[in-house]
């Protein structure tokens, strides 16, 4: 195969991998946030099949195996298929180290995609270990944000290969370099917020306040915080459910709140000095993270207004996952942009 032809698999297939792993995370959203992070009590089969039991027989005999956990069809498949999904995903990584390899000597990226697949090897154990430690919430936590890590580290090698560079005059140059700091601090607060959601989901806080503006009819309700950040509790025996008390949900919940107003200022902020660019992409760019900004603010209202539909749930997650694209993004254009002479 000819260099070139590799080059152009390559960098497809990257691409294809990040769009991908949106799919593996949506659908491990749903499995989560639908209570069927246990709908398999065992790993890596569900209940000792390939796919899981279906038939009368096959069900009687899974619960007679595991009488902790009867057998619940709606279940059983969204983890399985999730983890078949996050297993191809790994293939596909390995057949991007395979033509990294190939490609090593015309200065392809090689680190970056043996870093990636050694990460999901990590972020398969963490699928593993939700399981076998029954949803304990720093596991639940850690894998989902493994989730936002592997699609933002194919997002940026598909970028990578294809050279997905800002390139401005001398004179446009200074304004995007003094917006650095800007943007990286942004990437960091989106992260940290998209972990306190992560949290707040795997300690089955986000029902802890059910009203909109305040909070079980108080602006400041009764907290406790340090129950709610306990990362040091001990595991098991089970967590479906949550085991936090209502103090402790309610920290957890409050804290969400007050990240995504603390988010919200300050991407709008920063929008709005991408926008005053002098280019046309700082444009297009405040537009695309101030669009997906609105429409994750709506899906986090709505999940409180209409109770915490699954539907709505699930697409909070998918947005917040395409916004932390839309930030990764950015800070590639602006940390790689080079001038046009």
């Amino acid at each position: 195969m000819p260099d070139n032809k590799t080059q152009e698999w390559f960098s497809r297939l990257a691409l294809f991998g990040a769009c991908f792993a949106v799919l593996v995370i949506i659908l491990g959203a749903f499995t989560r946030l639908a209570d069927a992070g246990l709908g398999c009590p065992d790993w890596p089969g569900c209940y000792g099949h390939l796919l899981w039991p279906n038939e009368a027989e096959e069900i009687a005999r899974a619960n007679l195996a595991f009488p902790d956990a009867p057998v619940e069809l709606d279940k059983t498949w969204p983890e399985m298929v999730h983890r078949y999904l996050a297993t191809t995903l790994g293939v596909i990584t390995i057949a991007l180290v395979f033509l990294a390899w190939r490609q090593r000597q015309q200065g392809q990226p090689l680190k970056l995609p043996v870093f990636l697949l050694g990460f999901i090897i990590l972020q398969g154990l963490f699928g593993m270990w939700t399981v076998t430690l029954k949803l304990w919430p720093q596991v639940v936590t850690a894998h989902l944000l493994g989730g936002f890590v592997t699609l933002s580290l194919l997002w940026l090698l598909a970028m990578r290969l294809s050279n997905w560079r800002w390139l401005v005059s001398d004179t446009e140059l200074p304004a995007i370099l003094r917006l650095r700091s800007w943007v990286l601090v942004g990437l960091l607060i989106l992260f940290a917020q998209i972990a306190l959601g992560g949290w707040t989901t795997s300690n089955y806080a986000a029902v802890a306040c059910p009203d909109l503006p305040v909070c079980q009819g108080q602006w400041w309700p009764t907290m406790d915080w340090r129950a709610g950040f306990d990362i040091a509790q001990q595991v098991g025996p089970n967590y479906l459910g949550g085991v936090m008390d209502n103090e402790a949900r309610v920290a957890i919940h409050m804290a969400h709140r007050l990240g995504a107003i603390i988010t919200t200022i300050y991407l709008a902020v920063l929008c709005f000095g991408l926008w005053r660019l002098p280019i046309s992409g700082g444009k297009r760019m405040s537009l695309c993270i101030g669009s997906l900004l609105v429409v994750q603010l709506a899906l986090g209202l709505g999940n409180i207004l209409f109770h915490f539909p699954l539907s709505v749930a699930v697409a909070h997650n998918a947005v917040g996952a395409l916004l932390l694209l839309a930030m990764v993004t950015l800070c590639y254009r602006v940390l790689t942009v080079g001038t046009d002479r």
